[in-house]
């Protein structure tokens, strides 16, 4: 074959490949919404036009957790020093819907508010990625990650590390990380004690406490409610929405269906409240004037 019949073959090839390619991820335009996915497949936002969260005074039985975050994250959107948050604890205890609760509040509070960035746990090893396109914003951004945890053999935890706290670039000013997890530690105890093993000083290594989760400046624990709480719970859902049933009926069936789940949690009171509703033929609307 000819040189110059080469050269046309290739750039053809080029300009197939470049057609099939994807677009380079471009910067976000952060004022589409308050609310974006990250999606690492194609490195881009993806914008929420409605987030899936309840009223912050519906959370019930985690008043001092509640203030405490929604106090850090108002710090955060002025632009004061605020601290990466870990809530962890028992299932269903409100720890997502109180991250969406007071990114709600802080919003009809403080404008530009902070937007709610979803990273999906496994991506998190895309974690630098998206700091990398934030970090090119001025707007605010409250990352979130739900349900974090690592298992044995996964090494992903590693860029998280890097963003809480080291690395030469270290976080964004303008990004803050919020996860959930139901382990304290977020790694199981054989992960740490490889830490301890490969450490360059084992003396000096690591306890539990000063592993991955000591790099949050805030621990918010989550713990299982007892009755009465689950009793408020319960109550507090019924009067916002205007479920009309006495209080000792409202008691009996809530009891009831804890007892069949075999669990107290807000989660279980809110899974009630829809069987409720459903049976009574009320939409989960508000009342009016509550």
């Amino acid at each position: 074959m000819q040189e110059p019949h080469l050269a046309d073959l290739l750039e053809r090839i080029a300009a197939a490949l470049e057609r099939l390619a994807p677009p380079p991820p471009s910067a976000a335009d952060l004022e589409l919404a308050d609310a974006f996915v990250f999606e690492a497949a194609t490195g881009r936002l993806r914008p929420v036009p409605r987030v899936a969260s309840v009223p912050l005074e519906l959370l019930c039985g985690i008043d001092r957790v509640i203030d405490i975050l929604l106090d850090n994250t108002r710090r955060f959107a002025r632009g004061l020093p605020a601290n990466n948050a870990l809530l962890w604890g028992a299932r269903g205890m409100g720890k997502s819907s109180l991250v969406k609760a007071v990114h709600a509040t802080v919003r009809r509070e403080i404008r530009p508010a902070p937007v709610l960035i979803e990273i999906h746990r496994e991506e998190i090893d895309h974690l630098p990625r998206l700091l990398h396109l934030l970090a090119r914003r001025e707007r605010r951004c409250l990352l979130f990650c739900d349900d974090l945890s690592f298992d044995a053999g996964e090494t992903s935890y590693k860029s998280l590390k890097a963003v809480l706290e080291g690395g030469l670039e270290g976080r964004p000013p303008n990004v803050l990380f919020y996860a959930t997890s139901n382990r304290r530690h977020l790694m199981p105890r054989q992960m740490i004690e490889n830490e301890r093993r490969t450490a360059i000083h084992p003396g000096e290594a690591v306890e539990e406490k000063v592993s991955l989760s000591d790099r949050f400046g805030l621990w918010l624990g989550f713990h299982p409610c007892d009755q009465p709480t689950f009793l408020a719970m319960v109550e507090r859902y019924a009067r916002h929405f205007a479920l009309e049933v006495e209080t000792e009926t409202l008691h009996r069936q809530a009891l009831e269906w804890a007892t069949g789940r075999g669990a107290r949690s807000g989660r279980v009171a809110w899974q009630f409240i829809q069987d409720l509703a459903g049976r009574l033929g009320r939409r989960l609307e508000p009342a009016e004037g509550r």
